[in-house]
């Protein structure tokens, strides 16, 4: 693991590392805000979303004044894996470089390095155990689109791991969804029934489970009626007896305005639970 940058904000450090993948077959960039005067910090995972990286919200995401405030550590991963020897469609923004969609590839070439859910499951934490002083037994996790359908799915699949789970305007069922279809085709095969392990909506239609989630959706988001859905998430937790609590938001959109404007409400509803 190699430090990259580091720099002290509201009494924390905000630090940024790279180290080599196994799973993704390459290196990989993550962020970390480690808070001020707190042994062992419980840890909050954020996956970004569609075309980012660690960048945007390490850069425009406003978490460290709450995070420092909450004794938080915020860890924030790169979205997919990259590099000259990891195929991709560098014209197309919905595969392939920053858009690995929190999945396991398995059909070829991809197979080799978008390996993101294992990525995420399991070699980054960890990692991040062996090298950081944080409290891996309380861990929670949320993220913005593509990475609120990441934190869905992983919290959806692996409950025990994780405290809690929210949501900034997530891909509730990316096997349906315009921008991820053909993306989950290429990944993972044309078969959609394997698509469904890696789908919110499916898994919980198929028993699995997690207790609570917060969704914030801006109903102004120009993504909404095609991408989004939210409300085939809240049918699919009504009948399942899961506590969605979904806010729709007047006037909010699918920036980073929007993210940041509530982010300090996703870090106190996942301090309180975790």
């Amino acid at each position: 693991m190699k430090k990259l940058s580091s720099s002290f904000s509201f009494g924390g450090i905000q630090s940024v590392y790279s180290h080599e993948s196994a799973v993704n077959n390459c290196e990989m960039t993550f962020a970390v805000f480690t808070p001020p005067n707190i042994k062992n910090p419980p840890v909050l995972w954020y996956l970004s979303g569609l075309t980012c990286s660690h960048l945007n919200v390490m850069e425009k995401g406003e978490y460290r004044k709450k995070a420092a405030e909450l004794g938080m550590a915020v860890i924030c991963p790169d979205t997919s894996p990259r590099g000259s020897n990891v195929p991709d469609e560098k014209d197309n923004w919905q595969f392939g470089s920053g858009a690995g969609f929190y999945l396991n590839a398995t059909k070829e070439p991809y197979d080799k390095n978008y390996n993101m859910y294992s990525y995420i499951k399991d070699e980054l934490p960890e990692l991040i155990g062996e090298n950081f002083d944080f409290d891996m037994s309380r861990q929670s996790i949320f993220g913005h689109s593509m990475g609120g359908h990441g934190a869905l799915i992983i919290a959806l699949r692996n409950p025990k791991n994780y405290k809690s789970c929210s949501a900034f305007a997530p891909i509730v069922e990316p096997s349906t969804a315009s921008w991820s279809s053909e993306a989950f085709k290429k990944y993972i095969g044309p078969n959609k029934k394997d698509w469904e392990m890696y789908d919110s909506v499916a898994l919980i239609r198929e028993g699995f489970y997690f207790p609570e989630i917060l969704v914030d959706q801006g109903e102004s988001d120009s993504f909404l009626d095609e991408g989004l859905r939210p409300w085939l998430l809240e049918e699919v937790c009504r009948k399942s007896q899961i506590n969605l609590k979904l806010r729709m938001q007047s006037g909010y959109d699918h920036s980073y305005f929007f993210i940041s404007t509530f982010m300090s409400d996703h870090l106190m509803w996942h301090k309180e639970r975790i």
